[in-house]
C-alpha cells in the first residue's frame, strides 16, 4: 500500500484449495485504501463458496474455461467437472458476485470461440479471449491470433465492435453487440505489445515478486520476510522500478521463463 499498490487479485494455481482463501480477500478489503480485490478460479470449488464471497465484498470472479462442452473440457483439464464450473458460475450470480469468464486461444480453440462467447450473449457475464503466452506449456505452440478470432466471431455477430471501455485493472479491450448482454475482452499480449501500459507484478506462492511473465528474473521476498522484513519495501520498489523495457514473446531464445503459469500466479 506505501507503494501504491491498490488493486490485487487473488490467484494461483487454484486458491480455493486454502481453507482461508476467502478470509484473505476479506483481510485484503479490509485494508484501508484497497480499491479492488478480485479472484481467479478454475471454478470447481466456487459453487459453495459464492455466497461467502460476496459477503467479503469480492470484486470480481475470473473463471477459466476454455471449453462449453463436458467432453472437450474433460479432454482439456483431464477432469471431467464441467458441471461443477457451470454450477460455480449459477452460484455467483445468484449472489451479486460479477464474473469474467477467461478463455486462451488454444490451438484448437477455433471450432468453439462462437460456443463460449454466447455465454455473455445469454448472460450479463463478460468473456475474455487471451491470446496462449510463448511460456510453460505454450512454449513451442501457437495459439490463435486475436484477429482470427475476432473474424470468426463477427460471423456470428457482425456488429461486435471495440468500444472505449475499462472493465477492470488490466490491459483487456471490450467489444460489444446489440445481441450480446455482457462483454467480449481480449487481452492480445503476443500480437500487440502493450507493456509500456502494463501496471502489474506477481507475488508467486513460493514469495518470488515477479516484474515480467517473460523472464525468470524476481525478488525473493520471502528470504527477506525472514531475515530483514525492514527492508522489504525497499526491496518491492527496486523490483518494481527495474521492470523490464518490455517482454520478447516474439523471439523464443531470449525468453527465461520456464515455469508454468500455475506456478508464477496467472
Amino acid at each position: 500500500m506505501e507503494l501504491g499498490i491498490v488493486n490485487f487479485k487473488v490467484t494461483g494455481g487454484e486458491p480455493l484449495v486454502r481453507r482461508d482463501c476467502v478470509d484473505l480477500i476479506r483481510r485484503l478489503k479490509n485494508l484501508p485504501g484497497v480499491r479492488t480485490v478480485t479472484l481467479t478460479t478454475n471454478g470447481v470449488l466456487l459453487a459453495p463458496l459464492a455466497r461467502a464471497l460476496a459477503e467479503a465484498e469480492v470484486d470480481w470472479v475470473n473463471i477459466s474455461l476454455d471449453a462449453p462442452d463436458r467432453e472437450t473440457y474433460a479432454a482439456i483439464t483431464g477432469f471431467d467437472v464441467l458441471d461443477r464450473v457451470l454450477a460455480g458460475l449459477d452460484a455467483c450470480e445468484a449472489a451479486g458476485v460479477r464474473v469474467k469468464l477467461n478463455c486462451v486461444l488454444l490451438p484448437e480453440s477455433q471450432n468453439r470461440l462462437v460456443s463460449l462467447a454466447r455465454f455473455a450473449q445469454e448472460r450479463p457475464v463478460d468473456v475474455r479471449f487471451i491470446e496462449m503466452m510463448p511460456i510453460g506449456l505454450g512454449a513451442g505452440s501457437t495459439g490463435i491470433a486475436w484477429e482470427e478470432a475476432l473474424s470468426l466471431l463477427q460471423r456470428e455477430w457482425p456488429d461486435l465492435h471495440p468500444v472505449e471501455e475499462r472493465r477492470g485493472n488490466g490491459p483487456a479491450r471490450c467489444y460489444v453487440s446489440r445481441a450480446i448482454q455482457g462483454r467480449i475482452g481480449v487481452i492480445d499480449g503476443v500480437s500487440r505489445k502493450f507493456c509500456a501500459q502494463c501496471n502489474r507484478v506477481r507475488l508467486t506462492s513460493t514469495g518470488q515478486l515477479k516484474p515480467c511473465l517473460c523472464y525468470s528474473d524476481g525478488t525473493d521476498l520471502r528470504e527477506i520476510l525472514r531475515t530483514c522484513p525492514e527492508k522489504l519495501t525497499e526491496a518491492m520498489r527496486e523490483a518494481i522500478f527495474c521492470k523490464p523495457q518490455a517482454h520478447c514473446f516474439d523471439c523464443a531464445d531470449e525468453i527465461t521463463e520456464q515455469k508454468v503459469m500455475s506456478q508464477i500466479g496467472g
